[in-house]
Order: C-alpha cells, then sequence, then structure tokens
C-alpha cells in the first residue's frame, strides 16, 4: 500500500476501538456527512423498520465494535465510520431511523443507508421493509434539512436560507449493488432487459437523484462504486465455478455500471452540477486487489465468509449471519464477514484508499481528504 500515506494506516488502525483520540483531534476540513445507499453504508436503520428481514442488530455482528452489535453489516466498522475517523469528525454519524437523532446529534451529519435497499424503488422486497433511495433523500430534505436550517437559521444568516452551508458537508453515497443481486439476477428483469440497458437505467435514475441533492445545496459528493459481486461467499456458493473462482458474469456487470458511475465524477460536475465536486471511489478495484494477492495485503481466506450463515430458507436468505451464530478467531485475515459483506480490516482499507489514496484508478479524479479541503 506504498501509494497510500502510512500515517492513514496508523490513524485507521489506532482508531480500531474508537478510542477517544480519534474522535475531534484536529479541526475537520468538513462540518460531517450525509450517508445514503445499502447495507455497505448501513449504520443501524433496519433496527428501526419493523418488517425489515435485513437487520444486523444480533451477534455475531459487532463482535469487534465497542458497543456490540449496532446493525452494521460487519464485525466492526463500515468505510464511513472509518471516513469520519481519518476526517477527524467529533463522532459517528448517527442512523436517521433513530428516534434520538435530532437536536445536536444532526449537526455532523445523518446516516439514511437502507440495507436491502436500491437504486429502484422497488429493489429490496425480497428483505421485507426497506427505504430505498428516493425514499433516503426525501428523508433529508423533509426532515432533517428545516431541522437543520432551523438550528442554524437563529442567528439570521443568509447563508442558512441559501443552503450554502451545506457546502461544508460530504454527501457520501453507495448503492446499486442490490439491484443487480435482489433485482436483476434475482427475478425475471434479467429476461426482458439488456444487461446495459438496465445499467443505463441504473445510472440515469442516480443522476437524477444526485441532481436533487445538489439542487437542495450539496456540493461535495462521494460515490462509492459497487463491489466485486461475483466474488462474494454467497455468489460462490450459489453460482459454483469450474475451479471455485469468482463469477465473472456477475463481475462484469458491477464493472459495466461503476465505469458508468465513474463518469458521473466528470460530467454531472461540467455539465448538470456546475460548481460541484465529485469524487469515484473504486471499492471493485480495492477489494479485487486483495483477493487476487492477499498475502500482500495481510488476509489468507478471500472466499468464505467469516461467520456461520444462515441457511437459505432463514430471513438471512444464505446471505447473513445466523443469529448467534459462531464466528472465525482470525477476523482480520478474512475478507468477508457474512455471505456479502467485508469484514473491519477491508472496510478500513477501502476508508483509507478513498481518502488518501494518490492513484487515480482508486480514487477519481482525486482521493476524499483533497476533496475535503476544497473550497466552493
Amino acid at each position: 500500500m506504498a501509494e497510500t500515506p502510512v500515517w492513514l494506516l496508523f490513524v485507521a488502525f489506532s482508531c480500531l476501538p474508537l478510542l477517544p483520540w480519534c474522535r475531534g483531534g484536529d479541526e475537520a476540513a468538513v462540518k460531517g456527512m450525509f450517508v445514503f445507499g445499502s447495507s455497505l453504508v448501513d449504520n443501524g436503520n433496519n433496527n428501526f423498520l419493523r418488517n425489515s428481514k435485513a437487520r444486523a442488530d444480533y451477534s455475531p455482528y459487532g463482535i469487534d465494535f465497542p458497543w456490540g452489535p449496532s446493525g452494521r453489516f460487519s464485525n466492526g466498522r463500515n468505510p464511513v465510520d472509518v471516513l469520519g475517523q481519518l476526517l477527524m469528525l467529533p463522532s459517528l454519524i448517527p442512523p436517521f431511523a433513530d428516534p434520538k437523532t435530532k437536536g445536536r446529534r444532526i449537526a455532523h451529519g445523518v446516516n439514511y443507508a437502507s440495507g436491502g435497499s436500491g437504486i429502484l424503488d422497488h429493489t429490496g422486497s425480497l428483505t421485507g421493509e426497506v427505504m430505498n433511495l428516493s425514499t433516503q433523500i426525501g428523508n433529508f430534505e423533509d426532515k432533517t434539512l428545516p431541522e437543520l436550517k432551523a438550528q442554524l437559521g437563529k442567528g439570521g444568516s443568509r447563508r442558512v436560507v441559501a443552503n450554502r452551508f451545506l457546502s461544508q458537508y460530504l454527501f457520501v453515497v453507495g448503492t446499486g449493488g442490490n439491484d443487480y443481486l435482489l433485482n436483476y439476477f434475482a427475478g425475471d428483469d434479467n429476461n426482458s432487459t439488456i444487461l446495459s440497458e438496465f445499467t443505463r437505467h441504473l445510472v440515469s435514475i442516480l443522476s437524477a437523484q444526485l441532481k436533487k441533492l445538489y439542487d437542495l445545496g450539496a456540493r461535495k459528493f462521494v460515490l462509492f462504486s459497487i463491489q466485486a459481486m461475483g466474488c462474494v461467499p454467497v455468489v460462490r456458493a450459489n453460482v459454483p465455478t469450474a475451479k471455485g473462482g469468482c463469477v465473472e458474469a456477475m463481475n462484469e456487470a458491477a464493472i459495466l455500471f461503476n465505469s458508468r458511475l465513474r463518469r458521473l465524477a466528470d460530467a454531472s460536475r461540467r455539465r448538470r452540477m456546475p460548481g460541484s465536486f465529485v469524487v469515484y471511489v473504486n471499492s471493485y478495484k480495492i477489494i479485487r486487489d486483495i483477493i487476487n494477492n492477499p498475502i500482500r495485503s495481510g488476509f489468507s481466506e478471500t472466499s468464505e465468509a467469516c461467520c456461520e450463515l444462515s441457511s437459505a430458507t432463514e430471513d438471512g436468505r444464505g446471505i447473513l449471519c445466523r443469529r448467534g451464530g459462531r464466528a472465525c478467531g482470525d477476523r482480520d485475515a478474512h475478507v468477508f464477514f457474512d455471505g456479502l459483506h467485508p469484514t473491519d480490516a477491508v472496510n478500513m482499507r477501502i476508508a483509507v484508499k478513498a481518502y488518501g489514496s494518490n492513484l487515480k484508478a482508486e480514487a477519481y479524479p482525486m482521493n476524499v481528504g483533497q476533496l475535503a479541503r476544497l473550497s466552493t
């Protein structure tokens, strides 16, 4: 990882238990983050959805998280948690659906992400109740934004009226994978829709959603690519390959989506969102590099889940950990904690690369650290 400053690794590793010095050390370059997406960045919203089957509020999830199971689909942190630490934000970003997320708790951002959700409104129906992307953005616009403006507007600032204060926040979006895993490849859509057309439709909708956030005042965006879907344990188990490797047909769909997503880092800024900045984080490449050369990255298990998985007939559908089930002891050596989601160790690497990589193949056209320091 020579292309990433060594001090970033120190911060990320030393902040593993979220100790006090990880929060609020130096002055942050941004005021906070608003997070939208799926389970890869969900930090507990689905805990509060009564009919959701995509939940991680039970052990062994959170086995390495200071407060135990929190709704994060990991043994510890997700990439947004680590990114917040690297940005020196004073606290973790709270989940929108938590009734306590109000008042001062929203000052440094809110996380709206919902496990099982997608870009399309009907993605996630297999997992019960979810908050899709349009609902997440609606919650930001209709509930959080008015409250935040009321808090900041007590001094009568014109900046609040114009929503210019939102340029001090990062708008982080990590979604799209479920539209393939739980929609295109899971139903009949792939029988009637060409993959390229489906992907073009997805990115078009996502672009419109980003434009909506821009119109509300967002100026700094971070877009996470979808991961190597064909390499996750649940896909490997259900679509066996000759050599037990990744299912490349699934990965080709991810590559197609990601290539179009990356273009938004140029096109949306130039044409539809003047004065904005968009960073594309290639988490697909970051994870695939680990899988292709695990020993170099400090990993030894790249294909099996760390936790005992639920059966296909249970709510977890063979994707999530079995409630109260076993977890492996060498979690930092595993790429995947359950059938789909990375371990804390991988999430840490994604965030570190996003924040400080100088490789445009990993963070384009700049990294998140540079984005945070830009003036708008």
